[in-house]
């Protein structure tokens, strides 16, 4: 039975409600061209369907390896080729003159450089500020990479009180809970809250406590679920879900199919269903302070969780911002057996682990999920001893990227997905790190960039670089960008030669359709000219 606790709500008006109700409504009409979701208002011509969304059955992800300097891939994709090959600035340019010429790239910049040399083979306007959109990501993946080992996961909690009678589900930052029984092959839905209940369960009968009130301790990278850039309609029409540190997968957003305004409060009250259901008597705390130490046994900021294996002990971590000592946990693989004490308090009821959080970052990339990386770019940021409101992520991401070595001057962002207007960043800068990420140095972001949509087959590139440019189909991939009046595709594409390139194009001014268009023929001209 589950019981709830509960505190008088503020009067509430209907008619205030339906007001509301009706201006979401045309806001988020207003919206439905951003973030690749679907067209807005003033498209003339219908845009391509939403991406398919990850289920919690089964792994639609693709990670296709896209061959590198130290690593050729097998058929399709050929083995890179020699310096013979290599495409000239002169044959760039005489190939994309056509191109640029047209209308929808008056106000562009592009840049198309050698994946393999890093030698710029074309650069116009590279060095000029614009509005990113989405591929924004591809800085943060750079960034999350530098927070996150290569198959790094997140864990999600459940410890004691102070009592035995009080149980604390901890929020360790996996956003893709399957609500039922965990997949080990899927990224969404890879660890299961019907398993993290189970572990629960028996452990409580084990010590023959059968009735419990249920907390939730949010303090792990807590922050802002919407940021104060966005328009007001982009979380209501499903272009971004609420960014929390606990969220089911089939709950995640995606366009005209708005996820819970409260992602906590719904795994909250999953959670307590599936306890009852195994016969546990549960009391619904309501939100606020957790019994315990707070945050434990995530990692606290300034600090990374420590590796180990299987039922480790957690290891002692510097003293958090209130001055107690928290303590870190192995990202190691948890199960019912673990009942470590956590920082004294109590023990570990249960475990659950996500995806690594590269596949996850890939994942993010191949639909275009603004929470999702939102999600990941916080954890990393608080990992890193930042704070946690979008323009501090924001302001991370960029340092993160400088210390890689690029220059990220004039770059600014105050969020990590791209969804902000105010947002600045250089064509130059985006095909920096794709260099970088196809160099082999950087493994969490080549994992990322190996999960780009492949034009013609996948994510926001499934009805893209077909009909006359299908030349790049298959073997082009890329991040889009699209906000009303901002367009962008930044990626790479192994040429008629075998050589792998790597281009960025960002266009202001035209309309969704046509500068998609012209971005697509820039690619499949890239692909098939040879340019030497």
């Amino acid at each position: 039975m589950v019981r709830w606790a509960t505190r008088r709500a503020p009067r509430f008006t209907y008619g205030v409600a339906a007001a509301w109700s009706a201006v979401t409504v045309l806001l988020g009409y207003a919206v439905l061209d951003v973030a690749d979701a679907a067209p807005g208002v003033l498209t003339l011509r219908p845009l391509p369907p939403p991406p398919p969304t990850e289920y919690v059955a089964g792994r639609t992800l693709p990670l296709v390896p896209q061959p590198s300097l130290p690593v050729s891939a097998d058929v399709p994709l050929p083995a890179l080729a020699g310096e013979t090959a290599a495409a000239t600035p002169a044959g760039v340019d005489q190939a994309l003159a056509p191109v640029l010429a047209m209308s929808a790239l008056r106000d562009s910049a592009v840049v198309v450089r050698d994946g393999q040399t890093g030698a710029v083979l074309l650069d116009r306007g590279g060095d000029e500020l614009r509005i990113p959109a989405s591929t924004t990501k591809l800085l943060s993946a750079a960034a999350i990479g530098q927070a996150f080992g290569p198959d790094e996961t997140l864990r999600t909690v459940v410890r004691e009180g102070d009592r035995p009678d009080q149980i604390v589900l901890v929020a360790g930052g996996d956003s893709l809970l399957a609500p039922g029984k965990g997949d080990p092959e899927a990224v969404a839905g890879h660890a299961g809250l019907r398993d993290l209940a189970g572990q629960v369960a028996a452990a409580l009968a084990r010590s023959g406590n059968r009735s419990v009130t249920l907390y939730v301790d949010e303090t792990y990278a807590d922050g802002p679920t919407t940021a104060p850039t966005w328009s007001p309609g982009f979380r209501s029409s499903g272009i971004t879900g609420a960014v929390a540190m606990l969220g089911l997968s089939s709950q995640r957003a995606t366009g005209g199919h708005p996820g819970p305004a409260d992602p906590v409060a719904a795994v909250r009250t999953r959670f307590a269903q599936q306890l009852a259901a195994l016969g546990v008597d549960v009391r619904v705390a309501p939100r606020g302070d957790a019994p315990g130490t707070p945050g434990s046994p995530m990692p606290t900021p300034g600090t990374k969780a420590a590796t180990g294996t299987p039922g480790a002990s957690p290891t002692t971590s510097p003293t958090d911002d209130a001055g107690t000592t928290t303590p870190t946990t192995p990202t190691a693989t948890a199960t019912a057996t673990a009942t470590a004490q956590v920082g004294g308090r109590g023990s570990v009821l249960g475990s659950v682990e996500s995806a690594p959080v590269r596949e996850q970052l890939a994942l993010a990339l191949t639909d275009s999920d603004n929470a999702l990386t939102e999600i990941l770019a916080r954890q990393a940021a608080y990992r890193s001893g930042a704070a946690t409101d979008f323009a501090a992520v924001g302001g991370w991401v960029v340092e993160q990227v400088a210390a890689l070595g690029p220059s990220t001057d004039g770059v600014r962002l105050v969020d990590a997905s791209g969804l902000s207007r105010e947002n600045r960043v250089r064509a130059d800068l985006l095909a920096d790190v794709l260099v970088l990420g196809y160099d082999g140095s950087h493994p969490v972001l080549r994992s990322a960039l190996d999960g780009l949509p492949i034009a013609g087959l996948t994510g926001t590139l499934e009805q893209r670089l077909t009909g006359s440019d299908h030349v790049a189909a298959g073997r082009a991939r890329a991040k889009t960008g699209t906000l009303t009046g901002a367009n962008a595709l930044a990626g790479s594409v192994v040429d008629d030669d075998g050589r792998l390139l790597v281009f960025v194009g960002m266009v202001a001014g035209a309309g969704t359709n046509d500068a998609r268009a012209a971005l697509d023929r820039l690619v499949a001209t890239v692909a098939s000219c040879g340019c030497r």
